[in-house]
């Protein structure tokens, strides 16, 4: 059985902790682990590998947290943006033998009843075998206006039905055979496009010719173009609310999908108050209570409890007046390591730079800023023009705009340099990259 983890998403309902280039499932929430970590070592005990599909953005993000807890046989699929779920899993289904038994998983679910979840995953493996598409419903422990539902009875779905008003959800819970959609599928790879051909044609077709153009290696990269073709449905829409093969498995797994601030702090620690503080400096509250805090580097949100779904209204108001902060955290990850924003000025920019052992930066030039570079531990190898040369701790060089550069880490332990950048921009996109080792865009 492979594991297809869909990996996209921006994870908005969690900022500030969670941003485009750091969203939720790659944020370490719980014993320093991620839940994508989790889901990967939760399904690795009954899968044989996994097959992520993600953006070249998250590919090294959950490639560095795989290597850290030592998982293995993983392949991926790289979409240049987000057609919703149809699309994602059927072109991982297409890289697979029509008889190979999928799960699909969300990459940023919590489940904490691993002995039921096993339980689950075996019925469900077992309706998969029978050709059947399988669903999850999640047993419903209150009036959640936040989830779509599943209607049953025992295993036979009835219908889907879209999120609910609160006094729907009310009767929905009163019913009993009302379940939450979790947005985890089994079923054989094969079997589920065959009814995808059948209820969603257009797709299909366009995914079949998105996947025969598109670049495969070690990783399957698909062509922006192809993927602008593909109509945007969730696997819900497009097949499983048409199917006449769907069964459902009901699952009470102490399953959250973490969808919101309120929902995390069901799973973490609140203190005296019932306030949930998330901060790495010291939080000190006088005669306040039921509250959320969660404090970085560069925002702070303080919330009511209830009302942390509104997050997206706040993140939709900086996306038109300071859509830089939604994006990316001070500390940023990149391939070859981090760079930590420590001061962003008008006509300059300081940075803490980190590079890996054995990694480097690709081959690049700026047109409207010079750089700085001092050595504060490892030992720097530089490429300016056609020279190469070594920089060692407490020294220094210096790149004008337009010379084209590099920054590798040779050695055997990070690389740690302050680069301070000045000229009369300083924006990320102020980059021509003429090599890069991670696959790229060149411009």
């Amino acid at each position: 059985m492979t594991n297809i983890i869909l990996c996209g998403g921006n994870g908005t309902r969690l900022w500030p902790i969670s941003r485009t280039l750091m969203p939720k499932q790659f944020v370490k929430l719980f014993n320093d682990k991620s839940l994508f970590q989790l889901t990967v070592e939760r399904n690795s005990l009954f899968c044989n590998n996994q097959l992520i599909v993600s953006n070249s953005e998250q590919y090294f993000l959950a490639l560095d947290q795989l290597e850290e807890i030592g998982e293995g046989n993983n392949h991926y699929i790289l979409e240049p943006i987000g057609r919703n779920t149809a699309p994602a899993i059927a072109l991982a289904c297409m890289s697979l033998s029509k008889e190979e038994i999928v799960l699909v998983t969300p990459s940023d679910h919590l489940i904490k009843d691993q002995t039921s979840y096993q339980k689950v995953l075996t019925r469900a493996k077992q309706l998969a075998e029978s050709n059947y598409l399988v669903t999850f419903g999640i047993t419903p422990t209150f009036a959640e206006t936040g989830f779509g539902y599943i209607e049953s009875h025992k295993e036979n779905v009835i219908t889907f039905h879209e999120k609910p008003n609160l006094e729907t959800a009310e009767k929905y819970l009163e019913t009993g055979n009302y379940y939450w959609n979790s947005g985890m599928f089994c079923f054989k790879a094969g079997v589920f496009l065959e009814e995808l051909q059948k209820y969603a044609p257009k797709m299909f077709t366009a995914c079949e010719q998105a996947f025969h153009n598109a670049s495969k290696g070690e990783i399957i990269r698909i062509k922006h173009n192809d993927m602008l073709i593909i109509p945007e449905e969730s696997i819900d829409y497009a097949v499983m609310e048409k199917s006449d093969c769907v069964k459902m498995v009901e699952s009470n797994i102490g399953w959250s999908d973490v969808g919101s601030f309120d929902a995390l702090a069901e799973e973490l620690p609140n203190d005296a108050n019932n306030n949930f503080i998330l901060s790495d400096k010291p939080v000190s509250l006088i005669d306040v209570n039921d509250l959320i805090i969660i404090n970085t580097e560069d925002a702070l949100l303080i919330s009511k409890k209830g009302s942390s779904q509104k997050v997206k209204e706040i993140v939709a108001a900086y996306r038109q007046t300071n859509p830089l902060i939604t994006h990316i955290h001070r500390t940023a990850h990149r391939p070859w390591g981090t760079y930590t924003v420590l001061e962003d000025t008008t006509g300059y920019k300081i940075k803490r730079i980190v590079v890996k052992p054995g990694k480097r930066l690709s081959l690049q030039k700026h047109f409207h800023r010079n750089e700085h570079w001092i050595v504060l531990s490892g030992t720097a190898t530089v490429t300016v023009g056609e020279n190469t040369y070594l920089i060692h701790p407490n020294e220094s060089t210096y790149i004008k705009a337009g010379e084209v550069h590099r920054l590798a880490n040779l050695g055997k332990i990070p690389l740690t340099i302050i680069e301070a950048q000045v000229g009369e921009y300083t924006g990320e996109d102020d980059i021509v990259r003429i090599e890069d080792d991670y696959k790229r865009e060149l411009e």
